[in-house]
């Protein structure tokens, strides 16, 4: 059974409870693929039951509307990958070993990444917090509920993100995958020194995207009026980590928009206007950025 958090409205032209979508175009004209990983809004009943939080305050760790705001990407000849299933349930941003001790009634196996800032700041793969900070669970989960969640919803929709990263590669010699995502206007402003983005491209410092490809993408923003930074604090995540590779023709670049623009951050509803004019604005952003030519696999 699943049933849906407050405030959210059923998408349309998919099976109910379906945990990925691959939205593609009927020819893929460019190579580029666009994600969003952290937009969904399916929330089980299992998992209400046994959060100690409100339906409202789950979704506070979701990047509200992202998928609706990159939508366009089919039309200018893109696909795009979208989550169904909420980051607060199982984060597909994450490396799978990313367990969080503190989760679980069992320890999970140590590693490295069992220690990572992410999962010590309660955000690993199977977070334990929302993000602002409110302890997710009423109890500790046993450790085979991690093997589920990352077999039936972290494992597929990488193979989905491989499948597609492969498939461009192979018909255009590269390909490009845009990891899109919103970050709160609070975190904007304790990164900015007084003068919050409006966006943050992440390329982990240059490491999984041409210099190039960053430097038309933020060229594209501000023509567009947008401010733009760099890496700070959102350099990339396990996804722009794992697929970035410039030097084999694979680049990931990471967006993360300022929420502020477009929504009610208390409510997490749209700013009507503010949300129709910024899809307006990335629309035409998404138009330019596939019109660039990313360096192929040598």
């Amino acid at each position: 059974m699943s049933i849906r958090a407050d405030l959210t409205i059923a998408p349309a032209g998919r099976e109910p409870g379906g945990p990925l979508e691959v939205r593609a175009p009927a020819v893929q004209r460019v190579p580029f693929v666009f994600a969003s990983p952290h937009s969904g809004r399916d929330y089980s009943a299992d998992f209400l039951a046994a959060s100690r939080l409100d339906p409202l305050t789950l979704r506070r760790s979701e990047d509200c509307f992202v998928d609706e705001l990159f939508a366009a990407a089919p039309d200018h000849g893109a696909p795009l990958l979208l989550a169904h299933f909420p980051r607060a349930y199982c984060d597909v941003n994450r490396d799978p070993a990313e367990l969080d001790p503190a989760v679980f009634a069992e320890a999970p196996p140590a590693t490295p990444q069992t220690r990572s800032p992410r999962v010590n700041a309660g955000l690993g793969v199977i977070p334990r917090i929302v993000r602002d900070g409110a302890d997710i669970y009423t109890s500790r989960l046993p450790l085979a509920e991690a093997g589920r969640r990352l077999g039936a919803l972290h494992a597929p929709y990488h193979a989905a993100l491989r499948g597609l990263a492969a498939e461009t590669k192979a018909r255009f010699g590269a390909c490009v995958l845009i990891d899109c995502h919103s970050m709160p206007s609070a975190a904007a402003v304790a990164a900015s020194r007084g003068f919050p983005p409006d966006i943050i491209l992440g390329d982990r410092y240059g490491a999984s995207c041409a210099p190039g490809l960053t430097a038309h993408a933020e060229s594209t923003l501000k023509t567009l009026g947008f401010s733009v930074a760099r890496n700070n604090p959102y350099a990339g995540g396990y996804t722009a980590e794992h697929y970035g590779a410039p030097a084999s023709g694979l680049h990931a670049l990471q967006i993360e928009i300022n929420r502020g623009l477009y929504l009610d951050e208390d409510r997490l509803e749209k700013r009507g206007n503010a949300f129709a004019s910024l899809k307006a604005r990335l629309d035409r952003f998404i138009a330019a950025l596939v019109a660039y030519a990313p360096p192929v696999a040598r």
